[in-house]
């Protein structure tokens, strides 16, 4: 059990797999879960309740889990929702915090990694920050979601924007960014 245990915790994510395997070590671990498959289904089930916590998965097939914050924390100023995704980038940590996610965490987390996350009330100022610069893809992608985040999530205007073909920015963005 943690001191988590009792709250309630809606997962959003677009993924089944993902959700089931963490909806049931959260049971385990004392929550009350419940899970939404996109941002719609989740703000349909803010009217059967408000949870106390939230994970919120970046990129899903319909809408980007981000547009979700505002929802969760309109229904619940106290509310500790957290950012997963596998296209983890400081762009979209950054928007993440100020459209007022609680924390992020990258991709793969397991069930006690996103707990100790949760349970953070803000992001830890003390993180140590590598000192190792990033490789060139990694600097592209950031480069890139920068861009991307400029122009409003519009691949066509950030493809013209970078000088590049809409496709070729498509086939970048549906890679995973390599760390560092």
């Amino acid at each position: 059990m943690t001191e988590l245990a009792g709250k309630s915790l809606l997962i959003v994510d677009d993924d089944p797999t993902f959700t089931r395997i963490l909806a049931r070590a959260m049971k385990r671990r004392g929550l009350e879960v419940s899970v939404a498959h996109s941002v719609e289904e989740a703000e349909a089930s803010l009217t059967q309740g408000i949870p106390d916590l939230a994970t919120v998965d970046l990129k899903m097939d319909t809408a980007s889990g981000l547009t979700l914050i505002p929802s969760l924390r309109a229904a619940n100023g106290n509310m500790l929702i957290l950012v997963l995704t596998g296209y983890a980038s400081i762009t979209t940590a950054v928007e993440a915090i100020k459209l007022g996610a609680t924390n992020y965490l990258p991709k793969p987390a397991d069930a006690d990694e996103i707990l100790a996350a949760l349970g953070k009330q803000q992001a830890d100022p003390d993180m140590e920050v590598t000192q190792q610069p990033m490789s060139v893809n990694r600097l592209e992608w950031e480069h890139i979601q920068k861009i991307l985040a400029e122009h409003d999530g519009n691949v066509s205007a950030t493809a013209r924007a970078l000088g590049m073909h809409r496709r070729t920015l498509q086939r970048k963005l549906s890679k995973r960014p390599v760390k560092q």
